[in-house]
């Protein structure tokens, strides 16, 4: 049985979407099935393949599922821009991000509820208790955990998943951090979000997730995002070195509320 109806604007997730037609069903049948009242939104950009019309058909038959529909494929990064400023603007206690393509597991979103119970942003970690990941091939998975690894010894951040983009954000979170500042449009998205937030004095906690590749679709990956996340480490770097003897003169983390 899920929770009161009086919680259902307590709990967003967020999914971006480009041509995830053939995963995105069975991804919202999976998190709508969760025994917590939630809603979802899918931020489409332009899927060629009807993705977004797909989600138009699905919204007008259930109320917890709502789409942004954006011109085209503006990246990762503001379509999670996109999401957050809908989130503050609707009332949402408790923001996720999400990927469509069934790498992140819906049944884990309640671990993630009860975590931030003690933190103000939970990540899904691959790397916290080992390497948990199913079907990467083996340089996809140096990447990205060379990639954490990368970020964690230049910027300072105490994760161990830096990139992992299955999260929980609490809403003073987002309404803390000036949004209009984020500039990584791809998977350094995920690197700058996580520094900003502990910048910011906030408590991160890591729970351990398995992440599964997806089966069908293509990985958005690409040289250029690669590049980015490169070349940001070392701006957040340097920006760091300043601004963690801010945080230690200020007092430290904030209290949870």
């Amino acid at each position: 049985m899920k929770s009161s109806s009086n919680d259902r604007l307590k709990t967003l997730v967020i999914i971006p979407t480009y041509n995830e037609r053939e995963n995105i069903h069975e991804v919202l049948r999976r998190v709508l099935a969760q025994p917590i009242e939630l809603d979802v939104l899918v931020v489409d950009d332009n899927s060629p393949d009807g993705t977004g019309d797909m989600i138009a058909g699905f919204a007008q038959n259930d109320k917890h599922i709502k789409l942004l529909r954006r011109s085209g494929k503006l990246g990762l990064g503001t379509a999670y821009i996109a999401g957050f400023n809908y989130a503050l603007e609707n009332g949402y206690e408790f923001i996720f991000e999400m990927d469509a393509d069934l790498s992140h597991d819906p049944d884990e979103i309640p671990k993630f509820l009860n975590a931030i119970q003690n933190a103000h942003l939970v990540i899904g970690s691959r790397y916290i208790t080992g390497v948990n990941v199913i079907n990467w091939p083996l340089s996809r998975l140096l990447l990205s955990f060379f990639a954490s690894v990368y970020a964690r010894t230049i910027t300072g951040l105490p994760v161990k998943d830096a990139t992992g983009g299955y999260k929980c954000f609490r809403r003073e979170v987002l309404e803390t951090i000036d949004l209009r500042k984020v500039r990584a449009g791809g998977y350094g998205f995920q690197i700058e979000m996580n520094w900003r937030t502990w910048m910011a004095g906030f408590i991160i906690k890591e729970i351990p997730i398995v992440f599964t590749d997806r089966t069908v679709g293509k990985s958005k990956m690409s040289r250029a995002i690669v590049k980015e996340a490169v070349m940001l480490v070392w701006k957040l770097g340097l920006a760091g070195l300043f601004k963690r003897r801010k945080l230690r003169k200020n007092g430290g983390w904030r209290p949870i509320n």
